[in-house]
Protein backbone atom coordinates (compact mmCIF):
# COMPACT_ATOMS: atom_id res chain seq x y z
CA UNK A 1 0.00 0.00 0.00
CA UNK A 2 1.48 3.59 -1.13
CA UNK A 3 2.49 5.49 2.27
CA UNK A 4 4.46 7.71 0.84
CA UNK A 5 3.53 11.63 1.46
CA UNK A 6 0.92 13.77 -0.04
CA UNK A 7 1.93 16.02 -2.83
CA UNK A 8 2.70 19.26 -1.22
CA UNK A 9 0.16 21.96 -1.48
CA UNK A 10 0.56 25.27 -2.81
CA UNK A 11 1.19 26.66 0.61
CA UNK A 12 3.89 23.64 1.65
CA UNK A 13 5.68 24.85 -1.24
CA UNK A 14 5.57 28.30 -0.53
CA UNK A 15 6.56 27.56 2.66
CA UNK A 16 9.58 25.32 2.03
CA UNK A 17 11.31 28.00 -0.62
CA UNK A 18 10.56 31.20 1.87
CA UNK A 19 12.63 28.85 4.58
CA UNK A 20 14.90 27.89 2.12
CA UNK A 21 15.60 30.98 0.88
CA UNK A 22 16.38 32.16 4.91
CA UNK A 23 18.41 29.53 5.85
CA UNK A 24 20.95 30.57 2.98
CA UNK A 25 20.78 33.98 4.76
CA UNK A 26 21.34 32.44 8.17
CA UNK A 27 24.23 30.68 6.84
CA UNK A 28 25.90 33.30 4.71
CA UNK A 29 26.40 35.70 8.23
CA UNK A 30 27.08 32.60 10.06
CA UNK A 31 28.27 32.20 13.24
CA UNK A 32 26.88 35.08 14.31
CA UNK A 33 26.61 34.18 18.48
CA UNK A 34 23.90 36.88 18.94
CA UNK A 35 21.64 36.34 16.07
CA UNK A 36 18.02 36.21 16.86
CA UNK A 37 16.66 38.00 13.94
CA UNK A 38 14.41 34.91 13.20
CA UNK A 39 12.89 33.97 16.95
CA UNK A 40 12.30 37.51 17.92
CA UNK A 41 10.09 37.54 14.32
CA UNK A 42 8.46 34.12 14.84
CA UNK A 43 7.37 35.84 19.05
CA UNK A 44 5.40 38.47 17.15
CA UNK A 45 3.85 36.57 14.55
CA UNK A 46 2.89 34.25 17.47
CA UNK A 47 1.41 37.07 19.60
CA UNK A 48 -0.40 38.31 16.91
CA UNK A 49 -1.39 35.27 15.40
CA UNK A 50 -2.74 33.86 18.89
CA UNK A 51 -3.93 37.02 20.53
CA UNK A 52 -1.32 37.20 23.08
CA UNK A 53 0.25 40.61 23.99
CA UNK A 54 3.34 38.29 24.24
CA UNK A 55 5.65 35.30 23.06
CA UNK A 56 8.69 33.83 24.52
CA UNK A 57 10.30 31.18 22.10
CA UNK A 58 12.39 28.74 23.91
CA UNK A 59 14.10 25.27 23.36
CA UNK A 60 11.87 22.72 23.66
CA UNK A 61 8.08 22.90 25.50
CA UNK A 62 9.29 21.01 27.98
CA UNK A 63 11.52 24.65 28.57
CA UNK A 64 8.43 26.57 28.12
CA UNK A 65 6.79 24.98 31.04
CA UNK A 66 9.89 24.95 33.07
CA UNK A 67 10.52 28.52 32.03
CA UNK A 68 6.96 29.59 32.53
CA UNK A 69 6.61 27.83 36.28
CA UNK A 70 10.36 29.80 37.15
CA UNK A 71 9.18 33.03 35.62
CA UNK A 72 6.29 32.54 37.89
CA UNK A 73 8.37 32.07 40.79
CA UNK A 74 7.30 28.99 41.45
CA UNK A 75 10.20 27.17 43.72
CA UNK A 76 11.07 25.05 46.19
CA UNK A 77 8.60 24.13 48.78
CA UNK A 78 5.94 25.06 46.67
CA UNK A 79 3.32 22.92 45.55
CA UNK A 80 1.86 22.42 42.02
CA UNK A 81 -1.44 21.01 41.65
CA UNK A 82 -1.52 18.56 38.34
CA UNK A 83 -3.91 16.31 36.86
CA UNK A 84 -2.89 12.86 37.77
CA UNK A 85 -3.43 12.11 33.74
CA UNK A 86 -0.09 14.26 32.63
CA UNK A 87 2.71 13.30 30.33
CA UNK A 88 5.98 12.33 32.10
CA UNK A 89 7.61 16.16 30.74
CA UNK A 90 5.02 18.49 32.77
CA UNK A 91 6.29 16.30 35.79
CA UNK A 92 9.96 16.62 34.78
CA UNK A 93 9.04 21.07 34.04
CA UNK A 94 7.86 20.73 37.72
CA UNK A 95 10.89 18.92 39.30
CA UNK A 96 13.28 20.73 37.79
CA UNK A 97 12.23 24.57 40.16
CA UNK A 98 12.24 22.36 43.19
CA UNK A 99 8.33 22.38 43.38
CA UNK A 100 6.48 19.32 44.49
CA UNK A 101 3.97 18.22 41.96
CA UNK A 102 0.15 17.26 43.38
CA UNK A 103 -1.82 14.85 41.30
CA UNK A 104 -5.51 15.42 41.23
CA UNK A 105 -8.01 12.84 39.64
CA UNK A 106 -8.98 14.00 36.69
CA UNK A 107 -11.43 12.54 33.84
CA UNK A 108 -9.92 13.01 29.86
CA UNK A 109 -8.42 16.48 30.40
CA UNK A 110 -10.86 18.21 33.30
CA UNK A 111 -9.46 17.67 36.87
CA UNK A 112 -11.76 16.59 39.77
CA UNK A 113 -12.71 20.22 41.14
CA UNK A 114 -13.45 18.33 45.01
CA UNK A 115 -10.43 16.36 45.04
CA UNK A 116 -8.36 19.93 43.48
CA UNK A 117 -9.88 21.75 46.54
CA UNK A 118 -9.23 18.97 48.99
CA UNK A 119 -5.80 19.05 48.33
CA UNK A 120 -4.93 23.01 47.74
CA UNK A 121 -2.89 24.17 51.09
CA UNK A 122 -0.64 26.91 51.90
CA UNK A 123 2.00 25.46 49.84
CA UNK A 124 0.08 25.82 46.71
CA UNK A 125 1.34 28.12 44.10
CA UNK A 126 0.00 27.13 41.06
CA UNK A 127 -2.59 24.92 39.05
CA UNK A 128 -1.19 23.14 36.07
CA UNK A 129 -4.01 21.64 33.97
CA UNK A 130 -2.68 19.48 30.55
CA UNK A 131 -4.76 19.51 27.55
CA UNK A 132 -4.01 15.88 26.53
CA UNK A 133 -4.68 15.52 22.85
CA UNK A 134 -6.55 18.94 22.35
CA UNK A 135 -8.88 18.46 25.02
CA UNK A 136 -9.03 21.31 27.80
CA UNK A 137 -10.39 21.42 31.16
CA UNK A 138 -13.07 23.71 32.53
CA UNK A 139 -10.37 26.60 31.52
CA UNK A 140 -13.73 29.07 32.92
CA UNK A 141 -14.12 27.93 36.62
CA UNK A 142 -10.47 27.00 36.47
CA UNK A 143 -9.61 30.51 35.98
CA UNK A 144 -11.97 31.55 38.66
CA UNK A 145 -10.47 29.45 41.08
CA UNK A 146 -7.02 29.72 40.68
CA UNK A 147 -8.22 33.98 41.00
CA UNK A 148 -10.10 33.74 43.87
CA UNK A 149 -7.24 31.77 45.98
CA UNK A 150 -4.23 33.90 44.58
CA UNK A 151 -3.04 31.10 42.07
CA UNK A 152 -0.57 31.07 39.14
CA UNK A 153 -2.62 28.99 36.48
CA UNK A 154 -0.19 27.74 33.49
CA UNK A 155 -1.36 25.26 31.11
CA UNK A 156 0.27 23.01 29.09
CA UNK A 157 -1.25 23.54 25.64
CA UNK A 158 1.51 21.62 24.06
CA UNK A 159 -1.14 19.03 22.15
CA UNK A 160 -3.39 22.10 21.70
CA UNK A 161 -2.63 24.58 19.52
CA UNK A 162 -5.45 25.37 17.35
CA UNK A 163 -8.37 24.58 20.31
CA UNK A 164 -10.76 27.04 21.24
CA UNK A 165 -12.58 26.68 24.05
CA UNK A 166 -15.28 28.97 24.92
CA UNK A 167 -14.17 31.23 21.62
CA UNK A 168 -10.89 31.29 23.17
CA UNK A 169 -7.37 29.84 21.85
CA UNK A 170 -6.19 26.91 24.54
CA UNK A 171 -3.02 28.41 26.41
CA UNK A 172 -4.52 32.00 26.45
CA UNK A 173 -6.78 31.93 29.55
CA UNK A 174 -3.70 31.56 32.07
CA UNK A 175 -1.23 33.56 33.17
CA UNK A 176 0.95 31.27 30.75
CA UNK A 177 0.54 28.77 28.32
CA UNK A 178 2.83 26.87 27.31
CA UNK A 179 3.57 25.17 23.83
CA UNK A 180 5.82 22.45 21.55
CA UNK A 181 7.06 22.66 17.78
CA UNK A 182 8.75 19.04 17.91
CA UNK A 183 7.64 17.28 15.19
CA UNK A 184 4.15 16.04 15.34
CA UNK A 185 2.83 18.82 16.64
CA UNK A 186 0.59 20.87 14.30
CA UNK A 187 3.14 23.70 14.35
CA UNK A 188 6.35 21.85 14.03
CA UNK A 189 9.78 22.80 13.73
CA UNK A 190 11.73 19.80 14.73
CA UNK A 191 12.35 21.07 18.09
CA UNK A 192 11.25 23.91 20.10
CA UNK A 193 8.34 25.13 22.03
CA UNK A 194 7.41 28.79 22.68
CA UNK A 195 4.62 30.33 25.77
CA UNK A 196 2.53 32.78 25.34
CA UNK A 197 1.39 35.49 27.99
CA UNK A 198 -0.18 38.83 28.60
CA UNK A 199 1.74 39.69 31.78
CA UNK A 200 4.65 42.23 30.55
CA UNK A 201 6.83 41.20 33.75
CA UNK A 202 6.11 37.19 33.36
CA UNK A 203 7.12 37.65 29.24
CA UNK A 204 10.77 39.71 30.77
CA UNK A 205 11.87 37.42 33.50
CA UNK A 206 10.57 34.72 30.97
CA UNK A 207 12.75 35.72 28.43
CA UNK A 208 15.61 36.76 30.97
CA UNK A 209 15.06 32.77 32.24
CA UNK A 210 15.39 31.58 29.30
CA UNK A 211 19.44 33.25 27.93
CA UNK A 212 21.23 32.48 31.43
CA UNK A 213 19.48 35.78 33.31
CA UNK A 214 21.83 38.08 31.29
CA UNK A 215 18.70 40.20 30.50
CA UNK A 216 17.22 42.33 33.09
CA UNK A 217 13.22 42.01 34.22
CA UNK A 218 11.26 43.55 36.70
CA UNK A 219 13.55 43.59 40.01
CA UNK A 220 15.66 41.26 38.37
CA UNK A 221 18.75 43.53 37.25
CA UNK A 222 20.84 41.69 34.00
CA UNK A 223 22.98 39.10 35.45
CA UNK A 224 21.39 39.13 39.06
CA UNK A 225 19.82 35.67 38.71
CA UNK A 226 20.40 32.39 37.09
CA UNK A 227 18.96 30.55 34.03
CA UNK A 228 19.56 28.31 31.64
CA UNK A 229 19.98 28.62 27.80
CA UNK A 230 17.05 27.40 26.62
CA UNK A 231 16.93 30.01 23.66
CA UNK A 232 15.53 28.71 20.40
CA UNK A 233 17.76 28.47 17.63
CA UNK A 234 17.47 30.33 14.67
CA UNK A 235 17.36 27.95 12.11
CA UNK A 236 14.43 25.85 14.00
CA UNK A 237 12.67 29.92 14.37
CA UNK A 238 13.15 29.87 10.31
CA UNK A 239 10.96 26.67 10.10
CA UNK A 240 8.48 27.02 12.77
CA UNK A 241 8.06 30.65 11.12
CA UNK A 242 7.03 28.73 7.74
CA UNK A 243 4.62 26.90 9.09
CA UNK A 244 2.76 29.36 11.39
CA UNK A 245 2.10 31.42 8.18
CA UNK A 246 0.14 28.09 6.71
CA UNK A 247 -0.86 27.03 10.29
CA UNK A 248 -4.76 27.19 8.98
CA UNK A 249 -4.01 24.86 5.99
CA UNK A 250 -2.29 22.54 9.07
CA UNK A 251 -4.92 22.63 11.26
CA UNK A 252 -7.66 22.25 8.72
CA UNK A 253 -5.28 18.94 7.25
CA UNK A 254 -5.41 17.19 11.19
CA UNK A 255 -9.28 17.86 11.39
CA UNK A 256 -9.69 16.34 8.41
CA UNK A 257 -7.15 12.96 9.10
CA UNK A 258 -8.89 12.91 12.43
CA UNK A 259 -12.58 12.32 10.78
CA UNK A 260 -11.33 10.47 8.20
CA UNK A 261 -10.39 8.08 10.79
CA UNK A 262 -12.88 7.91 13.26
CA UNK A 263 -15.43 7.55 10.48
CA UNK A 264 -14.07 4.02 9.49
CA UNK A 265 -14.36 3.00 13.03
CA UNK A 266 -17.73 3.97 14.21
CA UNK A 267 -19.35 0.83 13.84
CA UNK A 268 -16.07 -1.38 15.49
CA UNK A 269 -17.12 -3.51 18.24
CA UNK A 270 -15.36 -2.73 20.97
CA UNK A 271 -14.68 1.09 20.53
CA UNK A 272 -16.66 4.32 20.54
CA UNK A 273 -15.55 7.69 19.27
CA UNK A 274 -15.04 10.19 21.99
CA UNK A 275 -16.16 13.95 20.63
CA UNK A 276 -15.45 16.34 22.41
CA UNK A 277 -17.95 18.93 24.12
CA UNK A 278 -19.68 21.81 22.93
CA UNK A 279 -17.11 24.25 24.47
CA UNK A 280 -14.75 22.82 22.37
CA UNK A 281 -13.51 24.21 18.67
CA UNK A 282 -11.47 20.92 18.30
CA UNK A 283 -7.69 20.90 17.18
CA UNK A 284 -8.30 17.10 15.93
CA UNK A 285 -4.71 16.28 17.66
CA UNK A 286 -5.41 12.69 18.44
CA UNK A 287 -8.36 10.53 17.12
CA UNK A 288 -9.98 9.05 20.50
CA UNK A 289 -11.41 6.18 21.18
CA UNK A 290 -13.02 4.52 24.42
CA UNK A 291 -12.67 1.32 24.59
CA UNK A 292 -15.33 -1.52 26.04
CA UNK A 293 -12.09 -4.38 25.90
CA UNK A 294 -10.72 -6.66 28.09
CA UNK A 295 -6.84 -5.73 28.63
CA UNK A 296 -7.36 -2.42 27.01
CA UNK A 297 -3.61 -2.07 27.75
CA UNK A 298 -2.68 -4.84 26.05
CA UNK A 299 -4.95 -4.34 23.21
CA UNK A 300 -3.05 -0.60 22.86
CA UNK A 301 0.13 -2.83 22.27
CA UNK A 302 -0.72 -5.25 20.31
CA UNK A 303 -2.09 -2.60 17.99
CA UNK A 304 1.43 -0.16 18.42
CA UNK A 305 3.24 -3.91 17.23
CA UNK A 306 1.13 -3.86 14.26
CA UNK A 307 1.58 -0.47 13.34
CA UNK A 308 -0.50 2.28 14.65
CA UNK A 309 1.35 4.35 16.91
CA UNK A 310 -0.88 5.72 19.75
CA UNK A 311 -0.41 7.00 23.32
CA UNK A 312 -0.37 4.04 25.76
CA UNK A 313 0.95 1.17 23.35
CA UNK A 314 3.54 3.10 22.05
CA UNK A 315 4.42 5.54 24.86
CA UNK A 316 3.52 3.71 27.71
CA UNK A 317 1.25 6.88 28.67
CA UNK A 318 -0.05 6.15 32.39
CA UNK A 319 -0.97 8.36 35.64
CA UNK A 320 2.09 9.99 36.81
CA UNK A 321 1.97 8.02 40.13
CA UNK A 322 3.14 4.98 38.40
CA UNK A 323 6.17 6.41 36.81
CA UNK A 324 9.35 4.48 38.17
CA UNK A 325 11.73 7.73 37.96
CA UNK A 326 8.87 9.68 40.63
CA UNK A 327 8.69 6.36 42.74
CA UNK A 328 10.22 8.49 45.22
CA UNK A 329 8.22 11.23 45.39
CA UNK A 330 5.04 8.74 46.74
CA UNK A 331 2.47 10.88 44.90
CA UNK A 332 -1.22 10.21 45.83
CA UNK A 333 -2.84 7.52 43.62
CA UNK A 334 -5.33 8.94 40.82
CA UNK A 335 -8.28 6.45 40.19
CA UNK A 336 -10.59 7.87 37.94
CA UNK A 337 -7.20 9.12 35.76
CA UNK A 338 -5.96 5.94 35.60
CA UNK A 339 -8.82 4.44 34.29
CA UNK A 340 -9.75 6.85 32.08
CA UNK A 341 -6.22 6.51 30.60
CA UNK A 342 -6.27 3.08 30.64
CA UNK A 343 -9.46 2.66 28.32
CA UNK A 344 -8.66 5.70 25.72
CA UNK A 345 -6.90 4.91 22.58
CA UNK A 346 -5.46 8.03 21.33
CA UNK A 347 -4.02 7.03 17.97
CA UNK A 348 -0.97 9.40 16.72
CA UNK A 349 -1.27 10.88 13.51
CA UNK A 350 0.94 13.54 11.86
CA UNK A 351 1.01 15.86 8.43
CA UNK A 352 3.04 13.09 6.39
CA UNK A 353 0.13 10.55 6.87
CA UNK A 354 -1.80 9.86 3.79
CA UNK A 355 -5.21 8.72 3.30
CA UNK A 356 -3.52 5.28 2.62
CA UNK A 357 -2.03 5.30 5.57
CA UNK A 358 -4.95 6.28 7.80
CA UNK A 359 -7.05 3.71 5.71
CA UNK A 360 -4.71 1.11 6.71
CA UNK A 361 -4.37 1.65 10.82
CA UNK A 362 -8.40 1.75 10.24
CA UNK A 363 -7.89 -1.54 8.98
CA UNK A 364 -5.72 -2.78 11.62
CA UNK A 365 -7.71 -1.26 14.94
CA UNK A 366 -11.05 -2.98 13.71
CA UNK A 367 -9.86 -6.13 12.54
CA UNK A 368 -7.76 -5.91 15.80
CA UNK A 369 -10.89 -5.52 17.80
CA UNK A 370 -12.86 -8.44 16.37
CA UNK A 371 -10.30 -10.66 17.32
CA UNK A 372 -9.60 -9.15 20.42
CA UNK A 373 -13.15 -9.84 21.87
Amino acid sequence: MNHTAPAATAAATTMRATALGRMAELLDRSPDPAGDEHARALEAELADRFGAAHAVAVASGTAALHTALAASGIGAGDEVLVPGASVRMTLVAIRLTGAMPVLVDSAGSDLDFDDLAAKTTARTKAVLPVHLAGRCADLARLTAYCTDRGLRLIEDACQAQGTQYDGRWAGTFADAGCFSTKDGKLLWSGEGGYLLTDDAGLAARARSFATHGFLPAPGQPAGSRLGHNYRMPEPIAIIARGNLARFDELLALRRRQTRHLLNQLTDTPGLTVMPPDGRHAWNGYAPLLRLDLDRPREFCARLAERGVPNSVGTYGLTTADLLPALKDLSLSACPAARTDLDTTLAVVVHEADTDARLDEMARIITEGARQWR
